[in-house]
C-alpha cells in the first residue's frame, strides 16, 4: 500500500512538472480598461486602454516627422547636444557627427522626454565606453498625450526615425550596418517601427521591456526581421495586470532577467520596468551578465535553462543568436 502511494506520488510530481507553465510568458494575458502606467518619472497616471485616441495629433504627427529631435551627443559635446535636422545636411555636417564611429540612438517611452533618466544613463555609458555618435530621439510632441494616442502614433514616430537614418546615411554614407536602435517601453515598439522603415537594415535593436498594453497582438509592435539582430530585454512581463511590458518572445533573442516578471530589490513593477534600461547599460559599461538558452517556459519560470551561453546587451554590433535566455542578476549596480 505506501508502495502504491510512493509511486502515485512521484507520477502525480512529474506530470505536474512537465506541464508548461501558459500564463507567465503568454499573449493571451487581458488588461481591463483602467491600467496604472508610468510616466518617465516614475509617477503613476491611469490609463483609458479604450479612449478615443487624439486624431488631430496623428494626423500632425504622420505628416510631419520633423516635429521630433534628434539631440547628437559625442566625446567632444558629452553634455551638450547638437541638433540634426531631417532634409538639412548641413546640421549633420557641420557637427561631431563621425561616420567613423558607430551610431547609438535612444529612444525613450511614455510621458518622457530628452531629460529623462535613461538617457543621460545610457549616453554616457556609451560614451564612456567608445567613441560613439550617441542620437537621443526626444519625441515628446506624441509622447506627451494620453497613452491610447501615443501608442497609436508610436510607428509614424518609428517611420520618422527610419526615414531621418536614411537621411543620415545619404549625407554621411555610414552604413546602417554601423546602427544601432535602442527604444524603452513605447519606444522599443518605436525603434521596432524605424527598423521596419530601414528594410531591417539596421546592425542591431535592443527592445528594453517593450510596453504591454494596447501591443499584445499589434502588428506593429517590434519583431524579429526590424533589424539584422533584434534583441529584448524583458523585466517586467508578469501575468498580473500590474506588468507593464509585453512578457512574450518578440525578438531574435529574448532574454528574461531574473525570470523576466520581477527583478531583485524591486519592490514596484514600475522599478522593475526601468531595470530593463538600467541593465543595457551596466552591461555596455561591464559586458558581464550571460544568459542560458532555454528550450521552453518551463526551463524559464524554474531557473533550469541548461543551452549555450550569450551575453545580454552590451555595446556589439556584430552580435546574433535566436530563442530565449534566462540569466539571475544581483540587486544594485552592476547588478
Amino acid at each position: 500500500m505506501q508502495k502504491s502511494l510512493l509511486c502515485l506520488l512521484i507520477v502525480t510530481v512529474y506530470a505536474a512538472s512537465a506541464v508548461p507553465v501558459p500564463s507567465e510568458y503568454s499573449e493571451d494575458r487581458v488588461y481591463p480598461r483602467y491600467i496604472e502606467f508610468p510616466d518617465g518619472e516614475g509617477n503613476m497616471h491611469t490609463v483609458d486602454l479604450e479612449g478615443e485616441p487624439d486624431m488631430e495629433l496623428l494626423d500632425e504627427i504622420e505628416r510631419n516627422p520633423a516635429n521630433n529631435l534628434y539631440l547628437l551627443f559625442t566625446r567632444r559635446n558629452p553634455r551638450n547636444a547638437q541638433t540634426l535636422v531631417i532634409n538639412n545636411a548641413n546640421s549633420i555636417t557641420s557637427s561631431n557627427f563621425n561616420a567613423n564611429h558607430p551610431t547609438v540612438v535612444i529612444a525613450h517611452g511614455w510621458l518622457s522626454n530628452q531629460n529623462t533618466d535613461i538617457n543621460p544613463t545610457i549616453r554616457d555609458a556609451y560614451l564612456n565606453k567608445a567613441e560613439t555618435n550617441v542620437i537621443v530621439l526626444d519625441w515628446r510632441r506624441l509622447a506627451l498625450s494620453d497613452y491610447y494616442t501615443a501608442a497609436r502614433g508610436v510607428p509614424a514616430v518609428g517611420r520618422g526615425l527610419g526615414q531621418f537614418l536614411a537621411f543620415l546615411n545619404s549625407v554621411t554614407r555610414q552604413p546602417f550596418t554601423s546602427m544601432h536602435l535602442v527604444g524603452f517601453s513605447l519606444g522599443a515598439h518605436l525603434v521596432g517601427n524605424a527598423g521596419r522603415e530601414l528594410g531591417g537594415r539596421a546592425a542591431r535593436i535592443t527592445a528594453l521591456d517593450p510596453a504591454g498594453p494596447l501591443w499584445n497582438y499589434n502588428s506593429n509592435r517590434v519583431n524579429p526581421n526590424d533589424g539584422v539582430y533584434v534583441e529584448a530585454i524583458h523585466t517586467d512581463g508578469g501575468y498580473t495586470v500590474g506588468g507593464l511590458g509585453i512578457g512574450t518572445n518578440v525578438a531574435n533573442v529574448d532574454f528574461y532577467p531574473n525570470g523576466g516578471i520581477s527583478q531583485p530589490g524591486c519592490l514596484t513593477n514600475i522599478c522593475n520596468h526601468n531595470r530593463a534600461w538600467e541593465l543595457l547599460a551596466a552591461t555596455v559599461s561591464y559586458n558581464h551578465l550571460v544568459g542560458r538558452l532555454c528550450a521552453n517556459n518551463t526551463q524559464l519560470t524554474f531557473n533550469n535553462c541548461r543551452g549555450a551561453e550569450l551575453r545580454m546587451g552590451n555595446n556589439d554590433l556584430r552580435k546574433w543568436g535566436d530563442g530565449m535566455y534566462r540569466l539571475d542578476t544581483a540587486r544594485i549596480y552592476p547588478f
